[in-house]
This record gives C-alpha cells, structure tokens and sequence, in this order.
C-alpha cells in the first residue's frame, strides 16, 4: 500500500513540473506583459496543486491509517482554539501569496500610459477597423479565407478561418495603445501571444496595450459571441522592426495617394453591364452575403431578402443611399470608406439585375461620386460641379447671362477638383440653429460618441465631459480649431479631411448647444472654411 500511496505522490508532484511542456497549457507569448500573465498562471498553478496535495495527502493517509478495522478512534478538539486559529490564518496568508503577484500583474495590464503609438480598434458585423492616430492611416481587415473551404468543396488551409485580408501592422520593441470600441454589438479583440482580451462595447472605449519583444504573425479571434458569423471574424497582428515599420508607413501613404489617383480615373471609366455584373458578385459574395446569402433570400426577421426589394426596385439613389451611408439602429453598414466607387457601383449593378430583379439599371463609378459629392468636398466630381453650376445659375433672371455664370463657375470648379481649395464661403449654404443642431447630433453620434458618449459627459481620465467643458463654453475659435486640427499627444484626432465645413459646423453647434450648454450660437460652414485665414 505504501508503494502505491509513494507512485501517487510522484505523480501528482510531477504533473504541474511537467505543464510547461503540455500542449494544453497557457502559453507564454511574446511580450513582457504575456510573461508575467503566464508566470501568474504557473504559481497560482503550482500553490492550487500543493493544496491539492496535502489536503488529499492527508485525507488518504486517514483512510488508510485511522480506519475503523485498525481499532482507531476519532480525536475530539471540538471548539478547539487552535484549531479555529489554524484553518483561519492559513487560508488567508495562502491568499495574500496569491493575490500580491496578482494585483502587480493586473496593475501592469491596466496602464497604458506614455505610449509610443494609439489604434483605434473598431468592432463590427464581422471585421475589425484599424486607425492609426495621428499616422492619417485606417483600413478594414477581413476573413480572407476563400468560400470554397468554408463550404467544404476545398481542403482546408493551415490558417483556415486565422487570416484576414489587410493585417494589422505594429512595431516591435514600442508600447502600443488600444482604444477598443463597436459600431454595433459588443465584440472582444483576442490575441494571446500579447495576453490581450478586451471587450469592444457600442457606445463605449476601452483600453488596453502591448510591446512587442520579437518580430512575427501572431492570430487572435473575437472572443465574444456577436453574432451568425461570429467564428468568420479573426485577428492577424504582423510584428515588423521599427525600421521596417516606417518603410511600411510610408509604403501606405504612397498605395493611399495610388488609390486616390485610381478613384478619381474611375470616375470617367464607363463599364458595361456584363462588366459590372461581374466584378459585383465578386464583392456581394466577399462583403454582402454573410447576411443577404448568396442567393440573395436573406434571413427572414434578421436581415431583409434582396429579391425583389423596394431598395432594389426603387430609386437608384436610395440604393446609394443606403450602401453608402448604411442603415442606424440595423446590421447595415456604411460602405462608403470600405469600398471604392467601382465596387460600390458595381455591387449595387449586380443586386439590381440578379435573383430575377432583372431592372437592367448600370450604376457607374461617376454616379456614386455625383451622389457623395456633398459628403466629400475634396473629391467632388466634374459632373457634380457641373451641376452644382447649373443649380445657381438658373437662379439668375437673364439668360444669357446665366448661361456665361453657368460655364466660368463650372471651369472654377473643375479647378479646385484638380488643386483642392478652402470652399468659397458663397457656395456654402446658411442653416437654422434647428437644422444644425439635427445634422449634428448625427455626426457626433456617428464619429464623437465613441469616446466623449452619446451623453457628452466622457470618460474620466480618458476623455474628457464636453458638458459645461472649457472648449465649448469658450470662444467659438478655439472650438473650431480643436475639431479641425486635433489636439496633439491625446486621442482627439483633426477631423478637417474628415468631415465637410458643413458637417464640423453642425456637430459644434450641437456640442455647444446639447446637455444643458444652450449657448444659442450658430456655427455655419463659412464660419470652418474662413477659419485661420
């Protein structure tokens, strides 16, 4: 029996001095915070299989020893002191040894401070968004694993379902900050070589942070469940040298500006039917039928049918309308910084004109550009303008000299397509405080709330109230400037390439006119372009 009892004995003692090498275990990753987690892991490892041992030690050994058959009789320490002192004080300095280790490791986990780079990382039905701060760089990142082995009709890759199409990119050996939120329901961004796990709240940011020891790719996966494609929404993270990491800056700007000449080259290029037909269900299938299906039926009472749709079957603009811009309060997503005009016009072609719909409708690159126009001041169209020229010149009461207006605006405006000026203040319209205050609590809950909330009071410590805040309550300037150009080492970011003149001036004069400010000024859209001149 003893012999048995010491091959226990060994083996338990063996098991946690073995986990290192188990397949199972917590693995160490490959940053300095991942470490102590797993260093964390292993103690409070080794304390639970020391209780283990001695507790069952003891309880085998009684068994054995002090059985009834042996003549043994059961001490009595009945409200024993020592007794009550012993299995009090015990458990609580086995408790203090682990919750010391634990609270340094936590503490470590939660700071973020005095980081060299900030990203953005946003959630949503089912890809990631990456924006690097103050770097003027954002992209998707999608599952990249092709449908034929989702559906089986392939063998399966030895990434299957752990590779995206654009991954996240980082440098080593620099202590990177994540402010983590969602545009829809809550997500969890996992990666655990960096001992990274943080929820992704709508509404909400929360933050979290690593440094990378070792250059590499490193996978991760959303953790919590957000969904019907919540298994097709992972995570790829390349580690560079921080050498390599600026050449990748750099190498982004130049595809970025490649990308800008290709849009605006699109905007003359007429595709015929079959051609956009073709390229758009290479996007539905990649981008729309995770929620539409392939076949176009949808899920009935989730996401609607296409067959046969009013969006389908009514006016292409509201089509548009709704690819572009999405739909709030729904699972529909604005696409309009996803995809590029081409795609967009070609994927709204094909939905169109498949399952039966059959409208013959042939959507260009140059409509989805006339439709955004008035989104994108720096991007407008030559149609657009020219249209924009058409609209003013019929105000004029002569002909002829309408005709002459029409033309010398058309050709300035075609000019600032070509070299991008301030707006003219004449050609930005005036607004009631009413229609500012309506169009801007649109934008601050499309690009504000994540970080200062829908109720404006902020987060302390991250970011801060604009309720009574000095900004809003202060000069209009100074609110001006901070929206346009930032505010350097926070995460306030300059929204001037962002949003139109319009689009700034309503969201200030919601800010300085929601949650009780009620300063009753107007900020126009003349007021942001004449801003600094």
């Amino acid at each position: 029996m003893k012999q048995w009892l010491y091959f226990l004995l060994v083996i338990w003692v063996a098991l946690p001095l073995g986990a290192t090498e188990m397949p199972l275990n917590m693995t160490q990753g490959v940053t300095d915070i991942s470490g102590k987690v797993y260093d964390l892991h292993m103690t409070i490892l080794y304390i639970c299989c020391a209780i283990g041992l001695v507790v069952f030690g003891i309880m085998i050994y009684s068994m054995i020893y002090h059985r009834k058959s042996k003549g043994a009789v059961a001490a009595n320490f009945h409200e024993s002191t020592k007794v009550e002192i012993a299995w009090t004080v015990i458990p609580f300095i086995i408790l203090i040894g682990m919750a010391i280790p634990a609270t340094k490791t936590l503490i470590a986990m939660e700071d973020p401070s005095d980081a060299d780079l900030t990203i953005k990382i946003t959630g949503s039905q089912w890809k990631w968004h990456y924006s690097y701060f103050d770097k003027d760089i954002e992209f998707y990142s999608s599952l990249s694993t092709p449908r034929e082995q989702i559906d089986g009709r392939e063998a399966k890759g030895e990434n299957y379902l752990l590779e995206v199409d654009k991954p996240l990119v980082l440098p080593i050996n620099q202590k990177v900050r994540f402010l983590m939120t969602s545009d829809d329901v809550i997500h969890s961004w996992w990666v655990p070589a960096f001992a990274v796990k943080k929820d992704a709240n709508p509404g909400f940011i929360n933050e979290a942070w690593t440094r990378i020891d070792k250059p590499g790719t490193y996978r991760g996966q959303c953790a919590e469940l957000c969904g019907k494609d919540h298994g097709f929404m992972p995570i790829v993270v390349q580690a560079l040298s921080e050498t390599d990491f600026d050449n990748w800056l750099v190498e982004q700007k130049q595809l970025a500006n490649n990308a800008a000449v290709a849009a605006a080259a699109s905007m003359s290029q007429t595709l015929s039917l079959e051609e956009l037909n073709t390229q758009g269900e290479q996007v539905y299938i990649t981008r729309c039928a995770a929620c539409h299906q392939p076949n176009g039926a949808g899920l009935p009472g989730v996401f609607p049918s296409l067959i046969g749709s009013p969006i389908i079957k009514g006016p292409v603009d509201d089509h548009l309308n709704i690819v572009l811009n999405g739909k709030p309060g729904t699972a529909m997503q604005a696409f309009e910084k996803q995809l590029s005009a081409i795609e967009i016009a070609a994927v709204i072609t094909f939905e169109r004109n498949a399952w039966g719909n059959n409208s013959g409708d042939v959507v260009q690159a140059a409509d989805v550009g006339n439709f955004s126009s008035s989104n994108a001041s720096s991007t407008e169209s030559i149609d657009a303008v020219a249209d924009a020229a058409s609209t003013i010149a019929a105000t004029t009461t002569d002909v002829t000299d309408a005709a002459t207006e029409k033309t010398t605006q058309a050709i300035e405006a075609v000019a600032k397509v070509v070299t991008p000026e301030v707006v003219a203040a004449a050609d930005l319209p005036t607004l009631t405080l009413e229609q500012l205050i309506a169009e801007g609590e649109q934008v601050y809950a499309t690009v504000c709330a994540a970080c200062h909330q829908a109720s404006g009071a902020g987060l302390p410590g991250a970011f801060p109230s604009l309720i009574g805040s000095p900004v809003v309550s202060g000069p209009v300037s100074g609110h001006i400037d901070i929206v346009m150009h930032g505010k350097p080492g926070t995460a306030m970011q300059a929204f001037s390439s962002q949003l139109s003149p319009q689009k700034m001036a309503a969201v200030i004069t919601y800010e300085r006119n929601a949650w009780g400010n009620n300063s009753g000024e107007a900020v126009q859209a003349t007021d942001v372009a004449s801003h600094g001149q």
